[in-house]
């Protein structure tokens, strides 16, 4: 029996060696293949930083020479000659001045035509009626539903408790 308990221990003890030898192989193959992704991730980074320093630079090179055109289109080198404004036709400022109020205020005026029109005076008073009645017929049954219930507590006290114990839980 000693030596069954000996060799059975020593089976073990060379399955769990074998076992954490391939868990080492294991985790060092992960480590390589992680620093290499780690490599090529960095080499990656630095590819598209250069990248985005060229077109940084481009940037700041096209802004310089717009910056460049502005100041020049601004640059005032003559105050003496002066040409008179343009003159507007008539009809041109009052287009501008009359045309959009007046717009505005025909479509107004259609649309309230429209909303005060005998078709939608009827839908409005249809569906208002509609609403009142089912109003009406909600309040007549909260009405019988709580009269009920006083008539059942007036005949029976201790169910009216127990009914409301059992809501109240």
């Amino acid at each position: 029996m000693d030596r069954t308990v000996v060799l059975v221990g020593g089976g073990l003890l060379l399955a769990l060696a074998l076992a954490c030898a391939g868990l080492l192989l294991l985790a060092r193959r992960d480590r390589a293949r992680a620093e290499a992704d780690a490599a090529a991730a960095r080499a990656e980074t630095a590819r598209l930083e250069q990248r985005l320093g060229e077109l940084a630079d481009r940037l700041d090179a096209v802004a310089d020479a717009r910056r460049g055109r502005e100041e020049a289109s601004y640059l005032i080198t003559d105050a003496g000659d002066r040409t008179p404004a343009p003159m507007l036709d008539d009809r041109l400022v009052l287009s501008a001045a009359v045309g959009e109020p007046l717009v505005r205020a025909v479509a107004l005026t259609h649309g309230v035509r429209r909303a005060l029109g005998a078709e939608s005076r009827h839908r409005i008073r249809f569906a208002m009626r509609q609403e009142s009645r089912r109003a009406r017929k909600q309040r007549r049954r909260e009405m019988r539903e709580v009269w009920l219930a006083h008539k059942r507590a007036e005949r029976d006290p201790r169910r009216t408790e127990q009914s409301e114990a059992a809501n109240a839980a």
